[in-house]
């Protein structure tokens, strides 16, 4: 508790004094801050895509409390020049599959696409990977980059 400094606004000494901002709100604690982005994990790595085999391609996750979330990302970049002939899987650290692509598309090229996938059930540390598997002869490509996000 100090005395005011010579300025016409403030009367008496700093405590409870409004020029100082005291009995203010305080919009930081009002409101919170930005919660922080997740927690974001890629393998940039190239995978050939094989007809008529599967590729697997790993995440090492650490550093991640608790289990994955309900919206986990799983963003996706597949170079192939006949995406029906694909099914994609995201494999948890478990074994537990979630099947992201199953054969749709037909000839389309290409799959850049990010998935919202609930893995609210499975640990968030460890090695999940992207399964790639081909299901056809003549057209083959490679997983580009992968990453998730949680």
């Amino acid at each position: 508790d100090i005395a005011c400094p010579s300025d016409s606004r403030c009367t008496g000494t700093t405590a409870n004094n409004s020029f100082f901002g005291e009995g203010q709100v305080d919009a930081l604690k009002a409101v919170g801050t930005t919660p922080p982005p997740g927690k974001y994990f890629e393998n940039l790595a190239d995978f050939a895509i094989n007809d008529n085999a599967t590729v697997d391609s790993p995440i090492a996750v650490t550093g991640v409390t608790g289990n994955a979330p309900a919206t986990l990302k799983v963003g996706v970049d597949i170079k192939h020049t006949y995406i029906g002939d694909l099914k994609v899987d995201l494999v948890a650290p478990d074994g537990t599959v979630y099947t992201l692509h199953n054969r749709a598309g037909g000839s389309a090229d290409n799959i850049a696409q990010t998935y919202t996938v609930n893995a609210s059930a499975e640990v968030a540390n460890g090695t999940w990977t992207l399964r790639v598997n081909d299901n056809a002869a003549s057209d083959t490509g490679k997983i580009d980059a992968w990453n998730l996000t949680f």
